[in-house]
C-alpha cells in the first residue's frame, strides 16, 4: 500500500480519487460493508483526509449519485416537452436510458440510498420518481392508471441491475418490449425495436456525450455507453469520422 499522507484544502484533486475509489468499493463490496478507513487505505491518504471533504460516509454516496439525479431530472425535463401522446412513453424511455447510462450506480441497491444518503439528495430521488409516475401515468389517471404507472417505472430498473454487464442495445430493446406488453396494445413502439437504439439522442444525452468526448472517448464508445448508434454520435456532436 502506497504511503498515506494528510491532504489539505487545496489539493483538488483528492476529492475525485476517494469518490472514485468509493464507487469501486461500495460496487464491489456494498455500501454498509465499505469503511471510510479502506477507501482511505486505497486512496493513499489519511482517514482524517477523507473526512475533510466527505464529514460522514452517507455523504460519499451523495456525491455519486448526484450525476445520476442531474441527468434522470433533465431527461423527466425532455420528455415532459413531448407532444402529449406521447409523454408517457417518452418519460419510459428517458428513465430507461439514464439507469443503463448509471448502471454502475444501481448495482448498488437503491435502498441505500434510501436509508444512508444524505436527506437532500434522497429527497431529490423521490421527487424525481414521483414526477415519472405522473409523466407516465398521464393527466387525470384513475388508480388503476397509477398503480400501472408505477408497476412500469418499477420493472425498468431490475433488469439494468441484473444484467449489466450485457449490450447496452440488447438490453434495453428487451426492457422496452417487456413495458410494452405491460402498457398494452395501444402504448406507442420503441424506435428502431429490433437494434434497440433510440432514434434521437435528447439534449441531456448530447450534453453527457460531449463531457464523454472532452474526457478522450472515442465515438464508438460513447454510441456503446449512450445505446445510440455512432452515426447519431458523429450527427449531434459534429464530429468527423477521424474523431
Amino acid at each position: 500500500m502506497s504511503e498515506t499522507k494528510a491532504v489539505g484544502p487545496d489539493d483538488g484533486d483528492t476529492r475525485a480519487r476517494i469518490l472514485r475509489a468509493a464507487d469501486e468499493r461500495f460496487t464491489a463490496r456494498g455500501y454498509h460493508a465499505t469503511s471510510v478507513r479502506e477507501i482511505a487505505d486505497l486512496v493513499g491518504v489519511t482517514k482524517a483526509a477523507v473526512l475533510y471533504h466527505f464529514p460522514e460516509k452517507a455523504d460519499i454516496l451523495g456525491a455519486l449519485a448526484q450525476p445520476m439525479l442531474d441527468d434522470l431530472e433533465a431527461a423527466l425535463d425532455g420528455a415532459a416537452g413531448a407532444a402529449p401522446e406521447r409523454v408517457p412513453w417518452a418519460a419510459v424511455e428517458a428513465m430507461l436510458d439514464v439507469w443503463l447510462r448509471h448502471r454502475d450506480l444501481l448495482r448498488l441497491n437503491l435502498q441505500d440510498l434510501a436509508l444512508a444518503a444524505p436527506s437532500l439528495v434522497f429527497d431529490r430521488f423521490k421527487s424525481a420518481m414521483l414526477r415519472a409516475n405522473a409523466l407516465v401515468a398521464g393527466p387525470d389517471p384513475d388508480f388503476a392508471g397509477q398503480v400501472r404507472a408505477a408497476q412500469t417505472i418499477a420493472v425498468l430498473g431490475d433488469p439494468v441491475v441484473l444484467f449489466a454487464d450485457a449490450p447496452v442495445a440488447e438490453l434495453r430493446a428487451e426492457v422496452l418490449s417487456g413495458v410494452h406488453r405491460l402498457l398494452g396494445a395501444d402504448a406507442p413502439r420503441p424506435a428502431s425495436p429490433s437494434r434497440g437504439r433510440p432514434a434521437l439522442m435528447d439534449d441531456a444525452m448530447t450534453e453527457r456525450a460531449r463531457s464523454l468526448h472532452a474526457s478522450g472517448r472515442g465515438a464508438a464508445e460513447i454510441a456503446r455507453e449512450l445505446g445510440v448508434s455512432r452515426a447519431t454520435v458523429y450527427r449531434r456532436l459534429g464530429l468527423s469520422q477521424k474523431d
